[in-house]
């Protein structure tokens, strides 16, 4: 039996049963009545929309669904902590993350399972698919082609494209860090912080931690303390090593965790005890890995003033639900062309702010169900858009790839 929730236990035969016959259906917004109808919704009078649409092709966001539809692409690189699992495996976490935008982000949303892992490839295919659709939620590519990916397709497309497990991720660990601080009366800039694991959301979060001020990041995969030089980096962990670390720690998680303020935990790694308790008075622990966290809550909370997971069944989840449907809405909403950093902090502030009004040291984010979370953040998501410039006609520079241009890289 596994237990999903504080009070939700359930057993293997109901999550089959949800699930059989997937997640999703499509739904109708035109009755087809009688025969009149028919002739207004399908032919002939389809063929009036067409022509106007093949006249200005701006109109298919009004008569289409497409300007409000987010397609969530996965090549099933990186499934939950599963791994590898291939693209029909990673299909009904595709299905949960489409149906939770609609949920949560009111948008329509279908998953894209792709059944290859080049990235040449996926980018022509979704290049090809452009006008079926208004937004890109990557989902679970592995590091560290994900990054390449999503820059490639930031450039690529003319329209939001996110690697939710980077930034998602990064957005919640960012809201809850800002109200743990509060909590325990510090200030978040002035924070010593301690990432495990450099791979998407490892990567993701100690560039956000950077963006909104934090001086004193310290990063670590499976080989240690990234550093300027270290052998067996990527292009991402490099980059990583020339802007954190200002201590000039080397070594591995003991000596980077000692007298650190912040442990933020996204490498599925074991954290033993005594290291936590290492720490600072008064420390602040993530431990967000699923299904089984880098030390468990109860433990941690020995020692940390302030503890987080990424599951159901402890409070404080700190997960990506709480950013992406909202930030999808607020960028399809202002007709944002990409997603900008001033766009990322201003969700992490809404979350924050959610929660601010009712804060305690097992309350520091809103509840992923929380009704007011998509709100907030769609709203604040399209202030910075319009602030950011992230409109099209803003954007001159942005390449967008014609159906006949050539994809050589």
């Amino acid at each position: 039996m596994t237990a999903i929730g504080v009070n939700s236990p359930v057993t293997d035969a109901e999550v089959f049963a949800a699930h059989e016959g997937g997640k999703l259906s499509v739904g109708v917004t035109t009755a087809f009545h009688d025969s009149r109808a028919l002739s207004i919704a399908y032919t002939p009078g389809v063929a009036t929309v067409s022509t106007a649409i093949a006249r200005d092709p701006g109109l298919a966001d009004r008569y289409t669904w497409a300007g409000r539809l987010v397609v969530v692409v996965t090549d099933g690189t990186a499934v939950l902590g599963l791994g590898d699992v291939g693209p029909a495996a990673a299909l009904p976490v595709m299905e949960g993350k489409a149906a939770l935008l609609k949920e949560f982000g009111g948008l329509n949303a279908i998953p894209l399972v792709l059944d290859t892992t080049d990235v040449d490839e996926i980018v022509e295919t979704l290049v090809r698919l452009r006008p079926s659709y208004g937004a890109v939620s990557l989902e679970d590519v592995a590091a560290p082609r994900c990054f390449e990916l999503e820059d490639r397709l930031v450039q690529a497309l003319d329209c939001p494209v996110m690697h939710d497990d980077q930034h998602g991720t990064a957005i919640a660990v960012l809201a809850a860090l800002r109200n743990a601080c509060a909590v325990v009366g510090r200030a978040v800039t002035r924070q010593r912080v301690v990432v495990s694991g450099a791979g998407a959301a490892g990567v993701a979060c100690a560039r956000i931690l950077l963006a909104a001020g934090v001086t004193d990041v310290t990063v670590l995969d499976s080989r240690g303390i990234l550093v300027p030089g270290r052998a067996h980096m990527n292009q991402a962990k490099a980059a990583l090593a020339g802007a954190t670390n200002p201590r000039g720690l080397r070594g591995g998680l003991a000596g980077a965790l000692r007298g650190a303020d912040v442990f933020v935990g996204v490498s599925s790694s074991t954290v033993p005890e005594e290291l936590i308790a290492s720490m600072a008075p008064g420390a602040i622990v993530f431990a967000l890995s699923n299904p089984t966290p880098e030390i468990r809550p109860e433990v941690a909370g020995r020692y940390a003033a302030v503890v987080g997971t990424g599951g159901s069944d402890h409070p404080n989840q700190i997960i990506n639900t709480l950013a992406s449907p909202g930030i999808y809405r607020g960028a399809l909403d202002a007709g944002a062309r990409w997603i900008t950093e001033g766009m990322k902090l201003a969700a992490a502030d809404a979350i924050a702010e959610v929660a601010a009004g009712d804060l305690a040291a097992d309350r520091i984010v809103p509840h992923s169900l929380d009704p007011r979370v998509m709100p907030a953040v769609a709203s604040a998501v399209a202030r910075a858009a319009l602030e950011d410039g992230a409109l099209e006609r803003d954007r001159p520079d942005a390449c967008r790839l014609s159906p006949g241009t050539s994809l050589s890289y």
